[in-house]
Protein backbone atom coordinates (compact mmCIF):
# COMPACT_ATOMS: atom_id res chain seq x y z
CA UNK A 1 0.00 0.00 0.00
CA UNK A 2 3.15 2.77 0.61
CA UNK A 3 4.14 1.37 -2.56
CA UNK A 4 0.86 3.04 -4.27
CA UNK A 5 1.01 5.68 -2.03
CA UNK A 6 4.75 6.63 -2.93
CA UNK A 7 3.67 6.55 -6.91
CA UNK A 8 0.46 8.61 -6.49
CA UNK A 9 2.95 11.66 -4.55
CA UNK A 10 5.20 10.95 -7.32
CA UNK A 11 2.31 11.97 -9.72
CA UNK A 12 0.74 14.75 -8.07
CA UNK A 13 -2.08 12.89 -6.75
CA UNK A 14 -4.03 13.18 -3.46
CA UNK A 15 -3.62 10.28 -1.27
CA UNK A 16 -6.48 8.56 0.77
CA UNK A 17 -9.13 11.68 -0.73
CA UNK A 18 -12.12 10.26 1.14
CA UNK A 19 -10.38 10.62 4.13
CA UNK A 20 -10.26 6.72 4.56
CA UNK A 21 -10.30 3.70 2.49
CA UNK A 22 -11.58 0.43 2.29
CA UNK A 23 -11.87 -2.49 0.06
CA UNK A 24 -14.70 -3.98 -1.82
CA UNK A 25 -15.75 -6.76 -3.66
CA UNK A 26 -16.01 -6.95 -7.49
CA UNK A 27 -18.35 -9.73 -8.92
CA UNK A 28 -17.90 -11.71 -11.91
CA UNK A 29 -17.05 -14.93 -13.72
CA UNK A 30 -14.59 -15.43 -16.04
CA UNK A 31 -12.03 -18.59 -15.82
CA UNK A 32 -9.19 -16.71 -14.67
CA UNK A 33 -11.40 -15.36 -11.32
CA UNK A 34 -11.70 -18.94 -9.24
CA UNK A 35 -13.34 -17.15 -6.39
CA UNK A 36 -16.18 -15.59 -8.39
CA UNK A 37 -14.50 -11.95 -7.31
CA UNK A 38 -12.07 -10.17 -6.86
CA UNK A 39 -10.71 -8.17 -3.70
CA UNK A 40 -10.27 -4.37 -5.21
CA UNK A 41 -11.44 -0.70 -4.31
CA UNK A 42 -14.28 1.23 -5.71
CA UNK A 43 -15.68 4.33 -4.08
CA UNK A 44 -12.25 4.72 -1.73
CA UNK A 45 -9.24 4.05 -3.95
CA UNK A 46 -5.92 5.10 -2.50
CA UNK A 47 -4.99 7.99 -4.86
CA UNK A 48 -6.79 10.43 -7.02
CA UNK A 49 -5.73 13.06 -9.18
CA UNK A 50 -2.51 13.95 -10.51
CA UNK A 51 -1.10 13.61 -13.63
CA UNK A 52 1.95 13.00 -16.15
CA UNK A 53 3.06 14.15 -19.41
CA UNK A 54 -0.17 16.29 -19.66
CA UNK A 55 -2.41 13.30 -18.99
CA UNK A 56 -4.64 13.53 -16.02
CA UNK A 57 -4.85 10.76 -13.33
CA UNK A 58 -8.54 9.28 -12.36
CA UNK A 59 -7.58 7.22 -9.52
CA UNK A 60 -5.20 4.43 -8.99
CA UNK A 61 -6.23 1.39 -6.10
CA UNK A 62 -5.00 -1.66 -4.97
CA UNK A 63 -6.36 -4.88 -5.96
CA UNK A 64 -5.52 -8.61 -6.35
CA UNK A 65 -4.82 -10.28 -9.32
CA UNK A 66 -6.31 -12.45 -11.49
CA UNK A 67 -4.98 -15.60 -12.78
CA UNK A 68 -3.40 -16.01 -16.19
CA UNK A 69 -5.20 -17.40 -19.34
CA UNK A 70 -3.03 -18.81 -22.22
CA UNK A 71 -5.36 -19.41 -25.49
CA UNK A 72 -3.90 -21.74 -27.45
CA UNK A 73 -5.64 -22.60 -31.04
CA UNK A 74 -8.24 -24.92 -29.33
CA UNK A 75 -8.19 -24.80 -25.97
CA UNK A 76 -7.16 -22.29 -23.37
CA UNK A 77 -5.34 -23.17 -20.51
CA UNK A 78 -5.35 -21.01 -16.70
CA UNK A 79 -2.68 -20.54 -14.26
CA UNK A 80 -3.89 -19.45 -11.18
CA UNK A 81 -0.14 -19.11 -9.28
CA UNK A 82 -0.25 -15.08 -9.68
CA UNK A 83 -3.90 -15.13 -8.53
CA UNK A 84 -4.59 -13.10 -5.26
CA UNK A 85 -1.14 -11.25 -5.10
CA UNK A 86 -1.59 -7.22 -4.90
CA UNK A 87 -1.82 -5.49 -7.90
CA UNK A 88 -1.43 -1.73 -8.54
CA UNK A 89 -4.07 -0.19 -10.81
CA UNK A 90 -3.76 3.36 -12.39
CA UNK A 91 -6.57 4.74 -14.75
CA UNK A 92 -6.37 7.84 -16.44
CA UNK A 93 -8.55 10.19 -17.73
CA UNK A 94 -9.37 10.53 -21.48
CA UNK A 95 -7.14 12.73 -22.44
CA UNK A 96 -4.81 10.28 -25.21
CA UNK A 97 -5.57 10.94 -28.76
CA UNK A 98 -3.21 8.91 -30.12
CA UNK A 99 -1.02 5.79 -30.37
CA UNK A 100 2.62 7.59 -29.69
CA UNK A 101 0.68 9.59 -26.79
CA UNK A 102 -0.06 6.31 -24.98
CA UNK A 103 3.29 4.47 -25.49
CA UNK A 104 5.08 7.73 -24.29
CA UNK A 105 2.91 7.84 -21.53
CA UNK A 106 3.65 4.12 -20.57
CA UNK A 107 7.41 4.42 -20.80
CA UNK A 108 7.40 7.44 -18.79
CA UNK A 109 5.03 5.55 -15.99
CA UNK A 110 7.58 2.55 -16.05
CA UNK A 111 10.87 4.70 -16.19
CA UNK A 112 9.14 6.67 -12.81
CA UNK A 113 8.15 2.91 -10.98
CA UNK A 114 11.75 2.07 -11.15
CA UNK A 115 12.99 5.57 -10.31
CA UNK A 116 11.05 5.02 -6.78
CA UNK A 117 12.03 1.45 -6.80
CA UNK A 118 8.20 0.25 -6.24
CA UNK A 119 8.62 -1.84 -9.33
CA UNK A 120 10.89 -3.61 -11.77
CA UNK A 121 8.10 -3.21 -14.33
CA UNK A 122 9.88 -5.63 -16.85
CA UNK A 123 6.93 -6.24 -19.41
CA UNK A 124 8.98 -9.76 -20.85
CA UNK A 125 8.02 -11.08 -16.63
CA UNK A 126 4.57 -9.07 -16.83
CA UNK A 127 5.31 -6.87 -14.09
CA UNK A 128 3.59 -4.22 -15.76
CA UNK A 129 0.79 -4.86 -18.25
CA UNK A 130 -1.39 -2.22 -20.20
CA UNK A 131 -4.90 -2.00 -21.25
CA UNK A 132 -6.43 0.67 -23.90
CA UNK A 133 -10.06 1.78 -23.95
CA UNK A 134 -10.21 2.74 -27.16
CA UNK A 135 -13.13 4.96 -28.65
CA UNK A 136 -13.01 7.30 -31.69
CA UNK A 137 -16.92 8.85 -31.30
CA UNK A 138 -16.22 9.53 -27.56
CA UNK A 139 -19.30 7.05 -26.78
CA UNK A 140 -19.19 3.47 -26.83
CA UNK A 141 -15.38 2.00 -25.81
CA UNK A 142 -13.64 -1.10 -26.02
CA UNK A 143 -11.18 -2.02 -23.17
CA UNK A 144 -8.22 -3.86 -24.97
CA UNK A 145 -6.09 -6.13 -22.53
CA UNK A 146 -3.45 -8.63 -22.97
CA UNK A 147 -0.92 -5.94 -23.79
CA UNK A 148 1.98 -6.55 -22.99
CA UNK A 149 4.88 -4.43 -24.59
CA UNK A 150 4.73 -1.24 -26.32
CA UNK A 151 4.98 -2.08 -29.56
CA UNK A 152 1.91 -4.14 -29.20
CA UNK A 153 0.08 -0.94 -27.34
CA UNK A 154 0.88 0.87 -30.06
CA UNK A 155 -0.07 -1.67 -32.66
CA UNK A 156 -3.48 -2.45 -30.45
CA UNK A 157 -4.75 1.02 -30.84
CA UNK A 158 -3.95 1.63 -34.18
CA UNK A 159 -5.85 -1.53 -35.10
CA UNK A 160 -8.35 -0.92 -32.91
CA UNK A 161 -9.06 2.99 -34.46
CA UNK A 162 -9.24 1.27 -37.44
CA UNK A 163 -11.90 -1.39 -37.05
CA UNK A 164 -14.28 0.57 -35.34
CA UNK A 165 -13.46 3.24 -37.96
CA UNK A 166 -14.44 0.88 -40.87
CA UNK A 167 -17.57 0.26 -38.98
CA UNK A 168 -18.72 3.77 -38.07
CA UNK A 169 -17.92 4.19 -41.98
CA UNK A 170 -20.54 0.93 -42.77
CA UNK A 171 -23.15 2.21 -40.29
CA UNK A 172 -23.27 -0.06 -37.92
CA UNK A 173 -23.03 -0.44 -34.28
CA UNK A 174 -19.36 -0.47 -32.06
CA UNK A 175 -20.19 -3.01 -29.40
CA UNK A 176 -19.28 -1.98 -25.60
CA UNK A 177 -17.19 -5.12 -25.55
CA UNK A 178 -13.43 -6.42 -23.94
CA UNK A 179 -11.19 -7.10 -26.64
CA UNK A 180 -7.91 -9.24 -26.14
CA UNK A 181 -4.82 -8.59 -28.38
CA UNK A 182 -3.10 -11.38 -30.60
CA UNK A 183 0.08 -10.86 -31.28
CA UNK A 184 0.41 -12.91 -33.92
CA UNK A 185 -2.31 -12.03 -35.86
CA UNK A 186 -1.65 -8.35 -35.17
CA UNK A 187 -5.25 -8.22 -34.28
CA UNK A 188 -7.72 -8.04 -31.69
CA UNK A 189 -10.45 -10.33 -31.62
CA UNK A 190 -13.81 -10.34 -28.75
CA UNK A 191 -13.50 -11.87 -25.65
CA UNK A 192 -16.79 -10.51 -23.73
CA UNK A 193 -19.22 -7.89 -23.27
CA UNK A 194 -18.34 -5.03 -21.54
CA UNK A 195 -19.41 -4.96 -17.99
CA UNK A 196 -20.92 -1.44 -16.44
CA UNK A 197 -19.93 -0.55 -12.86
CA UNK A 198 -23.37 -1.49 -11.49
CA UNK A 199 -22.54 -5.03 -13.35
CA UNK A 200 -20.17 -5.71 -10.72
CA UNK A 201 -22.68 -5.37 -7.68
CA UNK A 202 -19.35 -3.74 -5.77
CA UNK A 203 -19.95 -3.99 -1.83
CA UNK A 204 -17.38 -3.59 0.91
CA UNK A 205 -15.23 -6.05 1.70
CA UNK A 206 -16.56 -8.29 4.70
CA UNK A 207 -13.27 -10.25 5.68
CA UNK A 208 -11.01 -6.66 5.46
CA UNK A 209 -12.07 -3.79 7.75
CA UNK A 210 -11.86 -0.46 6.63
CA UNK A 211 -7.64 0.46 6.60
CA UNK A 212 -6.26 3.01 9.88
CA UNK A 213 -5.35 5.88 7.36
CA UNK A 214 -3.41 7.16 10.89
CA UNK A 215 -0.90 4.37 10.63
CA UNK A 216 0.85 6.10 7.39
CA UNK A 217 3.59 8.49 7.61
CA UNK A 218 2.67 10.22 4.68
CA UNK A 219 5.55 13.31 5.17
CA UNK A 220 8.00 10.34 5.46
CA UNK A 221 7.03 8.92 2.12
CA UNK A 222 7.24 12.04 0.53
CA UNK A 223 10.85 12.14 1.35
CA UNK A 224 11.25 9.14 -0.10
CA UNK A 225 10.35 10.13 -3.57
CA UNK A 226 13.57 11.32 -5.48
CA UNK A 227 13.85 13.60 -8.17
CA UNK A 228 12.37 11.95 -10.85
CA UNK A 229 12.93 11.58 -14.72
CA UNK A 230 11.53 14.80 -16.33
CA UNK A 231 13.06 17.01 -13.50
CA UNK A 232 16.02 14.99 -14.01
CA UNK A 233 16.17 15.02 -17.92
CA UNK A 234 15.54 19.06 -17.84
CA UNK A 235 18.70 19.45 -15.15
CA UNK A 236 21.01 16.96 -16.90
CA UNK A 237 20.26 19.31 -19.82
CA UNK A 238 21.19 22.66 -18.02
CA UNK A 239 24.22 21.37 -16.31
CA UNK A 240 26.04 19.03 -18.83
CA UNK A 241 24.86 20.64 -22.16
CA UNK A 242 23.17 17.05 -22.97
CA UNK A 243 21.15 17.53 -25.80
CA UNK A 244 17.07 16.02 -24.79
CA UNK A 245 17.48 12.59 -26.49
CA UNK A 246 21.31 11.96 -24.80
CA UNK A 247 19.70 13.05 -21.32
CA UNK A 248 16.64 10.89 -22.12
CA UNK A 249 19.48 7.56 -22.92
CA UNK A 250 21.04 8.63 -19.76
CA UNK A 251 17.97 9.11 -17.23
CA UNK A 252 16.47 6.41 -18.20
CA UNK A 253 17.69 4.17 -15.83
CA UNK A 254 18.28 5.64 -12.19
CA UNK A 255 21.01 3.85 -11.31
CA UNK A 256 22.89 5.04 -14.64
CA UNK A 257 22.20 8.18 -13.96
CA UNK A 258 23.35 8.00 -10.41
CA UNK A 259 26.72 6.74 -11.89
CA UNK A 260 26.51 9.22 -14.72
CA UNK A 261 26.28 12.23 -12.04
CA UNK A 262 29.16 11.31 -9.77
CA UNK A 263 31.23 10.54 -12.60
CA UNK A 264 30.79 13.72 -14.21
CA UNK A 265 31.29 15.34 -10.42
CA UNK A 266 35.11 13.83 -10.18
CA UNK A 267 35.60 14.91 -13.84
CA UNK A 268 34.98 18.69 -13.16
CA UNK A 269 37.66 19.08 -10.84
CA UNK A 270 40.38 16.96 -13.33
CA UNK A 271 39.76 18.74 -16.56
CA UNK A 272 40.30 22.50 -18.01
CA UNK A 273 37.85 21.91 -20.67
CA UNK A 274 34.99 20.49 -18.58
CA UNK A 275 32.09 20.76 -21.93
CA UNK A 276 34.39 18.82 -24.15
CA UNK A 277 35.25 16.20 -21.15
CA UNK A 278 31.61 15.63 -20.24
CA UNK A 279 30.87 14.91 -24.43
CA UNK A 280 33.98 12.47 -24.23
CA UNK A 281 32.65 11.07 -21.08
CA UNK A 282 28.80 10.43 -22.55
CA UNK A 283 30.50 8.89 -25.71
CA UNK A 284 32.21 6.54 -23.33
CA UNK A 285 29.97 5.78 -20.85
CA UNK A 286 27.00 5.11 -23.58
CA UNK A 287 28.57 2.64 -26.18
CA UNK A 288 31.59 1.05 -24.47
CA UNK A 289 31.07 1.33 -20.90
CA UNK A 290 27.37 -0.22 -21.41
CA UNK A 291 28.41 -2.11 -24.61
CA UNK A 292 30.62 -4.18 -22.05
CA UNK A 293 28.07 -4.88 -19.50
CA UNK A 294 25.63 -5.91 -22.10
CA UNK A 295 28.33 -8.69 -23.35
CA UNK A 296 28.73 -9.01 -19.29
CA UNK A 297 25.03 -9.48 -18.88
CA UNK A 298 25.33 -7.27 -15.49
CA UNK A 299 23.89 -4.01 -13.81
CA UNK A 300 24.72 -0.92 -12.53
CA UNK A 301 24.22 -3.25 -9.66
CA UNK A 302 26.83 -5.87 -10.42
CA UNK A 303 29.64 -3.21 -11.58
CA UNK A 304 32.68 -3.57 -10.46
CA UNK A 305 33.65 0.25 -11.53
CA UNK A 306 33.24 3.08 -9.25
CA UNK A 307 32.55 6.13 -11.20
CA UNK A 308 34.95 8.34 -9.52
CA UNK A 309 37.71 5.79 -11.70
CA UNK A 310 35.54 5.80 -14.42
CA UNK A 311 35.81 9.86 -14.47
CA UNK A 312 39.79 9.08 -13.89
CA UNK A 313 39.60 7.34 -16.92
CA UNK A 314 38.43 9.71 -19.33
CA UNK A 315 40.46 12.80 -17.82
CA UNK A 316 43.53 10.60 -18.72
CA UNK A 317 42.57 10.60 -22.13
CA UNK A 318 41.32 13.81 -22.42
CA UNK A 319 44.76 14.50 -21.16
CA UNK A 320 46.13 12.42 -24.35
CA UNK A 321 47.33 10.11 -21.45
CA UNK A 322 46.49 7.08 -23.19
CA UNK A 323 45.32 6.59 -26.55
CA UNK A 324 41.56 5.60 -27.39
CA UNK A 325 42.87 2.00 -28.22
CA UNK A 326 44.18 1.36 -24.67
CA UNK A 327 41.16 3.38 -22.92
CA UNK A 328 38.78 0.94 -24.20
CA UNK A 329 41.42 -2.08 -23.06
CA UNK A 330 41.65 -0.55 -19.56
CA UNK A 331 38.08 0.13 -19.42
CA UNK A 332 37.55 -3.79 -20.00
CA UNK A 333 40.22 -4.07 -17.46
CA UNK A 334 38.36 -2.30 -14.97
CA UNK A 335 34.88 -4.23 -15.13
CA UNK A 336 36.90 -7.58 -14.66
CA UNK A 337 38.90 -6.27 -11.74
CA UNK A 338 37.20 -3.05 -10.48
CA UNK A 339 41.29 -1.73 -10.57
CA UNK A 340 41.61 1.85 -10.47
CA UNK A 341 43.04 3.01 -14.10
CA UNK A 342 45.91 4.46 -12.35
CA UNK A 343 46.77 1.52 -10.74
CA UNK A 344 46.41 -0.55 -14.24
CA UNK A 345 48.28 1.78 -16.44
CA UNK A 346 51.80 1.04 -13.73
CA UNK A 347 51.92 -2.43 -15.51
CA UNK A 348 54.19 -1.83 -18.82
CA UNK A 349 51.99 -2.95 -20.85
CA UNK A 350 49.39 -0.55 -20.55
CA UNK A 351 52.10 2.81 -20.67
CA UNK A 352 51.75 4.91 -23.64
CA UNK A 353 54.87 5.31 -25.60
CA UNK A 354 55.99 8.99 -25.41
CA UNK A 355 58.86 8.99 -26.25
CA UNK A 356 59.80 11.23 -29.61
CA UNK A 357 63.08 8.73 -30.03
CA UNK A 358 61.74 5.52 -29.40
CA UNK A 359 59.39 6.58 -31.84
CA UNK A 360 61.57 7.83 -34.45
CA UNK A 361 62.81 4.58 -35.22
CA UNK A 362 59.44 3.22 -35.68
CA UNK A 363 58.08 5.89 -37.61
CA UNK A 364 61.32 5.14 -40.13
CA UNK A 365 60.45 1.73 -40.72
CA UNK A 366 57.02 2.75 -41.05
CA UNK A 367 57.68 4.88 -44.15
CA UNK A 368 60.45 2.94 -45.60
CA UNK A 369 57.94 0.24 -45.81
CA UNK A 370 55.24 1.86 -47.01
CA UNK A 371 56.43 3.99 -50.20
CA UNK A 372 53.24 4.33 -51.61
CA UNK A 373 51.38 6.18 -48.95
CA UNK A 374 54.08 8.20 -48.13
CA UNK A 375 54.04 9.34 -52.13
CA UNK A 376 50.05 9.86 -51.67
CA UNK A 377 51.01 11.69 -48.60
CA UNK A 378 53.39 14.06 -50.72
CA UNK A 379 51.46 14.54 -53.09
CA UNK A 380 48.73 15.89 -50.60
CA UNK A 381 46.61 13.25 -49.76
CA UNK A 382 46.32 13.57 -46.11
CA UNK A 383 44.54 10.17 -45.30
CA UNK A 384 47.51 8.84 -46.40
CA UNK A 385 49.19 10.00 -43.21
CA UNK A 386 46.48 8.60 -41.02
CA UNK A 387 47.53 5.04 -42.30
CA UNK A 388 50.52 5.69 -41.59
CA UNK A 389 49.82 6.51 -37.85
CA UNK A 390 47.29 3.74 -38.02
CA UNK A 391 50.20 1.18 -39.13
CA UNK A 392 52.10 2.55 -36.29
CA UNK A 393 49.57 2.35 -33.79
CA UNK A 394 49.19 -1.26 -34.76
CA UNK A 395 53.00 -2.25 -34.37
CA UNK A 396 52.72 -0.50 -30.49
CA UNK A 397 49.41 -1.88 -29.82
CA UNK A 398 47.90 1.45 -29.51
CA UNK A 399 50.18 2.49 -27.03
CA UNK A 400 51.81 5.57 -28.97
CA UNK A 401 50.84 8.95 -27.93
CA UNK A 402 48.70 9.91 -31.00
CA UNK A 403 50.17 13.44 -30.90
CA UNK A 404 53.38 12.77 -30.57
CA UNK A 405 53.37 10.23 -33.23
CA UNK A 406 51.63 12.57 -35.72
CA UNK A 407 54.23 14.87 -35.02
CA UNK A 408 56.67 12.60 -35.62
CA UNK A 409 55.66 11.67 -38.86
CA UNK A 410 55.06 15.19 -40.22
CA UNK A 411 58.85 16.14 -39.24
CA UNK A 412 60.50 12.97 -41.19
CA UNK A 413 57.94 13.68 -44.42
CA UNK A 414 58.93 16.72 -44.70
Amino acid sequence: MESVLKVGLALGGKVFPQKRAKFDRKNYFYPDLPKGYQISQYDEPLVEGGGLLDIRIRRIHLEEDAGNLIHEKSHSLVDYNRAGLPLMELVTEPDITSAAQAVAFAEALQSILRYLEVADADMEKGQMRLEANVSINMGTKVEVKNINSFKALRAAINYEYQRQKGLLEKKRKIAQETRGWNDLKQATVSQRSKEEAHDYRYFSEPDLPPLDISAFNIDQLKKEVPELPVAKIKRFEEEFKLTPDQAGMVVSDRWAAKFFEEAVSELAEEVEDKESAVKLLFNYFTSDLWGLMEKEEITFHDLKIDPKDFAHLIAMISKKEVSSRIAKDMLAEMIKTGLDPHDIIKEEKWRQVSDPSRLKDLVEKIIKDNPKAVADYKAGKTTALQFLIGRAMSELGGKANPAILKETFENLLR
